[in-house]
């Protein structure tokens, strides 16, 4: 027997789970199913190149250069630079797809344009979006219209369907892009059945396809049919742009199956696992699918259910437990998979083909959740699916409670950071938070316990679920996409030398908040006391939305004080005042240093930018 340590959380939970091995199946530590990276050592993974496209080592673009790119010599990064003497064709792979999750890197010159085709025949549009604030179907991360010559002018284009919201990077950033794609489906005689669908698109972080159905090919597809499988093209006669980190994960196995399900329903808060002998149960019966909808009860109950695993392709499988307001524990073939003191509510196991018993118990005690239960399964050659309720959404909570910023809003929360903290766990709660949203798109956040912006995002402003509903918790969400400066710190610290390591705390500081003031526009400005001294922290969004502008000033200064302006993996200079932070994640443009000169420094494995300040600084965040 193999016997897991179990923790206590409000109340002993099923403390001494005994783990009991049984033939095939055994816990094992990485999801499935693997992904395979197109390799991008040379161009051997493309049909007959142009000579637009190369490998290159890295890659740089300009703010103000129109469509064009800087190469370094090297490998990993493929890179598409059409002009006059090079003539951009669309680069195709030697690879065919059906069901597939696409992900990549790319990398907009400015003012470019280029396209991905999922199957050669339905385009994701790459486009320098930045700062757009209502987007179209001709923008970035949208699925690019279809067009038919017969219609009327103005209609030929159709069909076509833009990003829930605009949360494109500025050029010469690298943005993430995730696409979930479901092939048409055929009959034996070759006749589609079905249409593709794009089942979800996540860009930078953020949702902004669902449930997309595409009825037929887009704009500029190679072929008019639809097909079964077929290749990745990349656009390269439009624009300026790279790619790297591309990742294809093909899918067509066959799923576990749930069969034979019996559920017993308890009434009652359980923060533990019940002795079922002990309690009778208040419904019970045969059910074809699981879900919460099962239970009579609103609140404080518990489902158990038991039956079957069928499982036809063997090999390792994740489980992901929605236990919308509650908790939940699953077990498979007798063995724990997933505790109910489970953190995060996942596991992964390696199980054999066959039928195997099935436990899985719910437990809704969170008075304000959304009751609901499923479980995400993913496995080898088997795309993610849910078995169950679908996830509630956002927390698995009510709502969502948006808020919009029409005009330069505020908010005051709480606000959760997924950054490590000291202790090397991840997720770090701000207490004393103000939220500021524009209408240009642009937003960040202030620790008023630091003095300091901890994120910035553009896009939506603020998911306020958590904090208005019911009695809440008192934070909200930024629903666009983030960009974290990682842990909570000080903007301004006094340093022994420059290269002494930078405060962690306000010991010594003498740090004193004095909340803000807000001008005719309700834009804020900080005040706080640091070292005897009074500072002004005024942040504005830039012309365009292009990012936030930063001016601190303090009055009499202390010697060798300091401001950090970033930290991150990577700080590249430029240019003169001119730096891209954390893997061209974003940019810092020194505006006005005064008397002191930035500087690059290692610390703790990590670069800093700092520099020395004497009265007044001014900056600009560009992302």
């Amino acid at each position: 027997m193999i016997k897991r340590k179990t923790t206590t959380k409000r109340g002993v939970l099923l403390a001494g789970i005994v783990l009991m091995c049984s033939t095939g199946v055994s816990l094992a530590q990485t999801p499935a199913p693997q992904a395979a990276a197109i390799p991008l050592d040379n161009l051997s993974a493309f049909k007959n190149p142009g000579k637009s496209w190369q490998i290159a080592g890295g890659v740089t673009a300009d703010l103000d250069d129109e469509n064009e790119l800087e190469t370094v010599e090297g490998t990993g990064v493929l890179v598409n630079e059409p002009s006059r003497r090079k003539k951009g064709t669309d680069l195709v792979t030697n690879m065919e797809h059906g069901d597939v999750d696409l992900e990549l890197d790319y990398m907009m010159a400015k003012g470019s344009n280029s396209g991905i085709y999922l199957q050669g025949r339905y385009e994701v549009q790459l486009e320098d979006s930045w700062g757009v604030k209502k987007p179209t179907s001709a923008n970035n991360g949208a699925i690019y219209e279809r067009w038919d010559e017969s219609r009327p002018n103005g209609q030929k284009g159709f069909q076509g369907y833009a990003p829930r919201q605009n949360v494109s990077k500025a050029p010469g950033l690298w943005q993430n892009l995730k696409i979930s794609f479901q092939a048409p489906r055929f009959d034996a005689s070759g006749k589609k059945i079905e249409n593709a669908k794009i089942l979800r698109a996540v860009l930078n972080g953020v949702t902004i396809h669902e449930n997309v159905e595409l009825f037929g090919p887009t704009r500029g597809a190679m072929g008019d049919g639809e097909v079964p499988t077929g290749p990745l093209r990349l656009q390269g006669d439009h624009g300026a742009v790279a790619f790297r980190n591309i990742k294809v994960t093909n899918y067509g196995k066959p799923r576990p199956e749930l069969v034979n399900l019996q559920y017993k329903v308890y009434k009652g808060r359980f923060e533990a696992e019940p002795r079922y002998d002990s309690i009778p149960p208040e419904a019970e019966g045969t059910s074809v699918a699981l879900t919460s909808e099962i239970s009579p009860f609103p609140n404080d109950f518990l489902v158990r259910y038991t039956g079957t695993l069928r499982v036809k392709e063997p090999g390792e499988y994740t489980f992901n437990l929605n236990a919308g307001g509650g908790g939940g524990m699953m077990k498979i073939n007798n063995q724990v998979v997933i505790p109910i003191d489970a953190r995060n509510q996942r596991g992964t196991v390696t199980l054999p083909a066959g039928d195997m018993p099935f436990e899985l118990v719910y437990s809704k005690i969170v008075e304000w959740g959304r009751p609901s239960l499923g479980i995400a399964v993913v496995g080898p050659g088997i795309r993610e699916y849910v078995i169950g309720d679908q996830p509630a959404g956002g927390n698995n909570s009510q709502g969502p409670i948006l808020v919009d910023a029409p005009v330069n809003t505020i908010l005051r929360s709480f606000m959760d950071l997924p950054v490590e903290n000291e202790d090397g766990r991840s997720g770090v709660r701000v207490v004393h938070a103000v939220n500021v949203g524009s209408p240009e798109k642009v937003h960040y956040t202030y620790d008023m316990d630091k003095g300091n912006m901890i994120q910035v995002w553009r896009g939506e402003f603020l998911d306020a679920t958590p904090m208005w509903y019911s009695r809440g918790d008192g934070s909200s969400r930024p629903v666009g996409a983030v960009q974290h400066f990682g842990q909570p710190s000080f903007a301004l610290a006094k340093l022994a030398s420059p290269q002494a390591a930078w405060v962690k705390d306000s010991a010594g500081t003498g740090y004193r908040p004095g909340g803000y003031d807000t001008d005719k526009m309700d834009q804020p400005t900080f005040n706080y006391k640091l070292y005897g001294t009074t500072v002004k922290d005024a942040i504005r969004v830039m012309e365009g939305g292009k990012g936030l502008h930063r001016e601190v000033t303090v009055q009499n200064p202390v010697e060798n004080l300091y401001a950090r302006l970033a930290e991150g993996s990577t700080i590249e200079e430029l240019s003169k005042d001119m730096y891209l932070v954390d893997g061209k994640s974003y940019y810092i443009k020194v505006d006005d240093a005064g008397a002191g000169k930035p500087v690059v420094r290692d610390a703790n494995g990590q670069k800093e930018l700092i520099v020395p300040v004497r009265g007044k600084l001014s900056y600009s965040i560009i992302f």
